[in-house]
């Protein structure tokens, strides 16, 4: 028979077919680094939009303008400078969680260990909140990419990022290995269409070639010069917004058990790759935009997604006075393709990371249960479904738009940086161990570094971050509320134990709405467990529009004793026609008037063969036992009458 789900995502995967799930370290890379990778692709293009901002509101001395277009642009490089030596600083740092977790080493666990549940709850909070604006932040900046290539996109930018969106789920739900090993290409093919057009910019850049700086031109123009105070006030917010470029740094630490034997070591390698590359390219871009003018303004209205720097760039390198023509034409377009694609494949490393913490926090009791389950494939399902739903969510309200995503962007990892590094400060102290003063140190200086840029991004994006402080609040608060709610069931069934298990006194009653086979079948039952007790038949009536008892209740009465001897018949009155209500009331009624007594109530419910078959009946069964749910001792019993039996 067709099975439109094991097309989709594949055969069954039993427990103990994990360890092929396992991947290696080029697929890791993939996997785990290609949010880190991707986001070349709009970190020195925040760097700039923050600077131009700067031009435009024209803070400090006056000084020519032309000058002062140059010169604030110039503290690009500064800045990335900046942020390369933080990324080596952080890569160092998660080296060492790598060997001294091998299990898994995010901030979650690192600060529940050593730190303690509070600190443990705050990072878990900011790292789900960060992985749910990476997929909307990565997936809006790749269908960018393409409508810069193509403008008769343009437009269609939300519908775009939903479907990607939902394949890449779609995808992940088939497994990481499968997932990984289809979205290796994108990520190796970005990386080599970036190094390729590097190397071009670098040879015509040593070559001589000059380009009027037009864009640097037309921004300067905007606005004064900056100066003093104001200068380093222009310093810290492009810093902050350049920061997007190590959101993705963690998340190799925190999927360590995903790695092919030796887990840890070859984690350990993987990072120093990405880390390699993310450099390499981050600083290249970035030398290269101020070199050749290009420069980038956020949109002031927010359903218009412009042109991207990466684009702008490309077209620079590539062409004459930005125009691209020939040969180069064609690496243009596979240089936007692939920067869509891995900026499509990055929101792969949420996909990875947010299902595992989420699982990790479900074991502990701060997330339900449901989220610790693997599916078919040995994936947390229930953690994939609700970061697509959440993103999906993102991307609608905000219309795909990544200046208005990104400023949300980055203040979350790194609350998750900052716990992660001072609790292994903690775990070094307390452990001891070869060496342990060095290691203390080098996770001293990731925490302090980690801490000033927290402070830095909450001051310079204080309306983007006062959102995801308030998001990480409430969060924080709901793991509270779920924790104290396992607590308490717990301790409830603990000590039930103790209580008597079988009742002194049982009513059984039986709802029925008519005679047949099924509700027979039915009474014979409730005769069956009643035998130390009472049973009835119930039945709700909806009398005439003079009072009297209606002419079905009649017939019922009359044809009873022919078919049920022996079992008393009632009828609840509902003047309001209502079904579900009489019955609530009655039970409620039989509750206070005898409380010692507990209520079996038996539903004969039909069964059909088909869904559709299911929605031609009402759902007065499922609509009862729903109410009942919350009322203490009260049983209900579903009593089956197949419409269509299967025969042997």
């Amino acid at each position: 028979m067709f099975n439109f789900r094991r097309l989709l995502l594949g055969r069954r995967l039993a427990t103990d077919e994990s360890h092929h799930a396992r991947i290696s370290n080029p697929i890791a890379l993939a996997v785990f680094s290609s949010d880190a990778l991707s986001s070349v692709a709009y970190a020195t293009q925040e760097i700039m939009a923050s600077l131009s901002m700067a031009l435009q509101h024209g803070a400090g001395a006056a000084v020519a303008v032309g000058v002062a277009g140059h010169a604030i642009f110039g503290l690009s490089i500064p800045v990335a400078l900046g942020i390369v030596g933080l990324l080596i600083i952080l890569a160092t740092s998660y080296r060492q969680t790598i060997k001294a977790y091998p299990g898994g080493g995010g901030a979650y666990i690192v600060a529940k260990d050593n730190l303690g549940e509070m600190p443990a709850l705050i990072a878990g909070a900011s790292l789900l909140v960060d992985y749910i604006l990476t997929v909307a932040v990565s997936v809006s900046s790749g269908i960018a990419a393409i409508t810069a290539a193509f403008p008769s996109f343009s437009g269609h930018n939300v519908a775009l990022t939903l479907l990607a969106i939902v394949f890449i789920a779609i995808m992940n739900l088939r497994g990481i290995k499968e997932s990984g090993g289809l979205f290796a290409i994108p990520t190796y093919g970005f990386v080599a269409c970036m190094l390729m057009l590097l190397g071009i910019g670098a040879f015509r850049w040593v070559a001589g070639h000059q380009v009027t700086p037009y864009e640097v031109q037309a921004v300067a123009h905007q606005g004064a010069g900056v100066a003093g105070l104001a200068l380093v006030w222009v310093f810290m917010r492009a810093f902050s917004a350049g920061c997007t470029a190590l959101t993705g740094v963690e998340a190799i630490s925190n999927g360590v058990p995903a790695f092919k034997d030796p887990a840890a070591e070859n984690a350990s390698k993987t990072m120093a790759w990405m880390v390699g590359l993310l450099l390499t390219m981050f600083l290249g871009i970035t030398l290269l935009a101020n070199h050749f003018g290009v420069v980038y303004q956020h949109s002031t209205d927010q359903t218009v997604v412009q042109e991207t720097l990466l684009s702008q760039l490309a077209r620079q390198i590539l062409g004459t006075s930005g125009q691209v023509t020939g040969l180069a034409k064609a690496f243009y377009y596979a240089v936007q393709g692939f920067t869509f694609a891995i900026l499509v494949v990055a929101a792969n490393t949420a996909y990875a990371d947010f299902p595992r913490l989420a699982a990790l926090m479900a074991k502990d009791g701060y997330l339900p249960r449901q989220f610790s389950s693997q599916g078919d494939r040995l994936v947390f399902s229930n953690g994939i479904l609700i970061l697509t739903t959440m993103a999906c969510a993102l991307v609608w309200g905000f219309h795909a738009n990544t200046d208005v995503l990104l400023p949300l962007y980055a203040a979350g990892v790194f609350i998750g940086f900052t716990l992660s590094q001072a609790g292994m400060v903690r775990h070094w102290i307390n452990k001891k161990g070869i060496h342990w003063q060095g290691k203390a140190f080098v996770n001293g200086l990731g925490a302090v570094a980690t801490v000033i840029v927290l402070i830095d991004i909450l001051i310079t994006k204080y309306r983007g971050t006062t959102i995801v402080v308030i998001l990480v609040a409430l969060m924080v608060a709901l793991f509270y509320n779920i924790h104290r709610h396992y607590i308490r069931v717990k301790a409830i069934l603990a000590a039930s134990r103790t209580e008597q298990v079988y009742p002194h006194k049982i009513r059984v009653m039986v709802l029925i709405s008519g005679i047949h086979h099924g509700v027979v079948r039915a009474l014979s039952f409730g005769k069956t467990i009643a035998a130390h007790g009472d049973v009835e038949a119930i039945t709700v009536d909806f009398p005439d529009d003079a009072g009297r008892e209606s002419a079905a209740l009649e017939k019922l009465r009359s044809d009873w004793p022919t078919y049920c001897e022996g079992v008393p018949l009632r009828a609840l009155r509902s003047p309001y026609r209502k079904i579900v209500e009489p019955i609530l009331d009655e039970v409620d009624r039989i509750r206070r008037s005898e409380p010692e007594v507990v209520q079996v109530l038996i539903i004969p419910e039909f069964v059909t063969s088909s869904w559709w078959e299911n929605v031609l009946h009402n759902q007065t069964a499922l609509r009862i036992k729903t109410s009942l749910l919350s009322r203490p001792k009260v049983i209900v019993i579903s009593v089956p009458y197949h419409l269509n039996p299967i025969r042997d």
